[in-house]
């Protein structure tokens, strides 16, 4: 007899900031849980009972279901990116309510992260705009597309996700919808069939991610199956999304190249014809951090044996001044060419946008 999956949301508790409580975005997210309790918060980011007390560890999953938090968002502005996206819009949602151990979200809230909502979603389409109007046309290609300013608008949550939650996500991508020169993209590791029905126009990008799937067993905690998020690509390429792959993280593991070579060929015979001529990935190593590692060793240990490797590691400084670990400069340029070379070989109809 098959299991039933638990709701990834069971929301009975939402923390919420009095400033976003008067904004009808926020009045109709209580409205989506008329039984959830309101506990006021004055901040955000400032909440014991759900983030920054790492006694809470063995609570983290059941916090991720049964909390949310309504905020507004401070600063709206947009940054140049470059990589995957030419710049980063203002996040209208902070959090997952998944659970990937290597994610690096989490750190700045103590973990445990449950999904804030920003509020005030009209400020931030509104700016959105202006800056799209900005821009004008875009005249020189490059990776991250040849015609379009690409916003990735999921930096700091997952927005199929988030589209369980409000319209937030849905007013962003209508907005992109309306705008010839711009595209938003974000990644996900949630299949959301309701943004089926948005009719995106080829101006939202959807990156899923994937990962052999014995690996994303172990890692990718209440996400959907790798299986599955194969099999919604090519639907959401028929519903005019434009949708490409994030083979993200890579996770060097005694078996890795075997493993990336089955899942390959899966998503090879899987895709349509359709999906096929419009694919692009990106290829991201695994970055991890010795914070993040000693949390998990309270909640999940498995996870560790496949993330935390220090005789394949060493430390990388990043961007915001951390201190994480990577793959050793040799071995990940050697893992990272391989790698490559085995997508070009298995899937030769999809573009490398970066690899690193």
């Amino acid at each position: 007899m098959a299991v039933a999956t638990p709701p990834l949301l069971r929301i009975s508790r939402i923390y919420a900031e009095d400033a976003a409580l008067a904004l009808p975005r926020g009045q109709e997210i209580v409205a989506r849980w008329p039984d959830a309790d309101i506990v006021p918060v004055a901040s955000h980011w400032q909440i014991p009972e759900v983030h920054g007390d790492e006694a809470n560890v063995r609570r983290w999953v059941r916090i991720k279901t049964e909390a949310l938090v309504l905020g507004v968002k401070k600063s709206v502005v947009t940054r140049p990116n470059g990589r995957s996206a030419d710049f980063i819009a203002p996040s209208t949602a902070n959090g997952c309510a998944m659970a990937c151990a290597y994610c690096y979200v989490p750190r700045r809230k103590g973990y445990s992260n449950p999904v804030t909502v920003f509020a005030n979603i009209d400020q931030i389409t509104r700016h959105v705009g202006r800056h799209i109007a900005r821009q004008g046309e875009k005249t020189t290609p490059n990776q991250c597309d040849p015609d379009a300013w690409v916003y990735d608008i999921g930096e700091n949550s997952d927005c199929s996700v988030d589209a369980l939650i409000s319209e937030n996500v849905r007013e962003l991508c209508d907005l992109f919808r309306m705008s010839p020169t711009a595209k938003a993209s974000f990644a996900t590791k949630y299949v959301n069939r309701d943004l089926l029905d948005w009719d995106p126009a080829g101006r939202t990008r959807i990156r899923f991610s994937l990962m052999p799937a014995e690996t994303a067993k172990v890692t990718d905690i209440r996400t959907s199956p790798v299986s599955e998020r194969i099999a919604a690509i090519n639907d959401f390429v028929e519903a005019g999304y434009e949708v490409h792959v994030n083979f993200s993280p890579v996770i060097i593991t005694p078996t890795w190249l075997e493993d990336w070579a089955q899942l390959l060929d899966e998503l090879d015979v899987a895709l349509s014809p359709a999906a096929k001529s419009q694919l692009a990935a990106e290829v991201i190593f695994l970055t991890h951090n010795e914070a993040l590692h000693d949390v998990n060793l309270g909640w999940h240990p498995n996870a560790e044996e496949l993330l935390w490797t220090p005789g394949l590691q060493e430390p990388k400084r990043s961007e915001n001044g951390a201190t994480n670990v990577r793959y050793r400069y040799g071995l990940k340029s050697q893992a990272v060419a391989t790698l490559t070379a085995l997508i070009e070989q298995k899937l030769p109809y999809c573009r490398i946008r970066y690899a690193f």
